[in-house]
């Protein structure tokens, strides 16, 4: 699924804590990826503390909406750091390797989607659960799902046929 690197790339700084330098990449955002516009226009015309606090409501006030991706895994292992220094990356320690925004940076880098592959049905319940609590940041996961095949079902693991294509 090469030439989505970009929007990873964009996609990992909007889901970033939004500071000062967030602010200023918005302009730069929502031209690169215009898949991200709708959140890039939301998160411009948010006031500061207003954005900040609503992200921390989001995704620091609990695990129902995190975005380390081992709470959202099944039976697929979490990112190691052995993966990103297999790769010639390096993470800053600052976040464990299983951070959707450290993924999405090691997708955009790398051009590997493996990480985002493997652990969609993740993705899909933490998109989700954002768009039930309806939080603009579910247009993010949004684009990012977009990008990717569709989740395996256990319906479809078993067999059956997949009913959303009829």
């Amino acid at each position: 699924m090469p030439g989505f690197e970009v929007l990873y790339q964009a996609a990992a700084l909007c889901l970033m804590y939004p500071d000062d330098d967030f602010r200023a990449r918005l302009p730069l955002l929502r031209e690169a990826a215009p898949q991200l516009r709708e959140f890039a226009d939301h998160a411009a015309v948010t006031p500061p503390m207003e954005l900040a606090a609503h992200y921390v409501e989001v995704f620091e006030a609990g695990q129902d909406h995190s975005l380390y991706l081992s709470v959202w895994r099944e039976a697929v292992p979490a990112p190691s750091e052995e993966l990103y220094r297999a790769h010639g990356l390096e993470t800053t320690g600052e976040e464990p390797p299983d951070f959707l925004p450290a993924v999405l940076e090691f997708a955009a880098r790398t051009g590997a989607t493996e990480l985002l592959v493997d652990h969609r049905d993740g993705l899909d319940q933490l998109r989700c659960g954002l768009t039930d609590f309806g939080t603009p940041y579910a247009t993010v996961l949004d684009a990012v799902c977009a990008t990717l095949p569709p989740a395996h079902t256990r319906a479809q693991e078993a067999g059956f046929p997949d009913k959303s294509s009829d």
